[in-house]
């Protein structure tokens, strides 16, 4: 249903345009050739892996605390077995907590993400509006997002013309 309505759009803004100059980009390819855009994913994959082996930790910690509670339980009094539950639970309230601070919605990783990508991505985005602004493009579509572009004419792509802008070479 989306796709249709955006598709509905995207022809009525077609039809409305006829006289109106358009370009596309292709997002991917861009960033795939920004190396300071391909070391950050890298230093945000190495401290997302970091990160979930903490949390893994604390989960296998509570685990083993939960075998050893399965093992033993018959030996066990009935405060023994409360306390028991209650320090797996705790455990497990702890690798929760922990993996929301770190991977929640606005958690370490989405701040580390917006710190490391935001000036990349804001860098791109000047360089196709100040491309734009000199061919006298008034619309600029990404042929890498989901947009329903069928085809699109390498006459009118613009990516390696924003790489070279961008001091890119390719």
């Amino acid at each position: 249903m989306k796709k249709v309505l955006l598709m509905m759009v995207m022809l009525a803004a077609t039809v409305s345009l006829q006289a109106q100059k358009f370009a596309l980009v292709d997002m991917d390819y861009i960033f795939k050739n920004i190396p300071a855009y391909e070391r950050a994913n890298e230093q945000l994959a190495q401290v997302s892996r970091k990160w979930q082996a903490e949390v893994d930790a604390i989960n296998t910690e509570a685990q083993t605390m939960y075998k050893n509670y399965q093992n033993e339980i018959v030996f066990l009094s009935a405060e023994q077995k409360k306390a028991r539950q209650d320090a797996i639970m705790e455990k497990e309230k702890q690798a929760a907590e922990l993996k929301r601070k770190y991977f929640g919605p606005e958690g370490e990783l989405f701040k580390k993400r917006t710190s490391l990508m935001s000036p990349i991505q804001e860098e791109v985005y000047n360089a196709v509006k100040d491309i734009a602004d000199l061919r006298g493009y008034h619309l600029v579509l990404d042929r890498a997002s989901d947009t329903g572009i069928i085809f699109g004419s390498p006459k009118i792509d613009i990516s390696n013309e924003v790489l070279r802008k961008l001091g890119y070479a390719n």
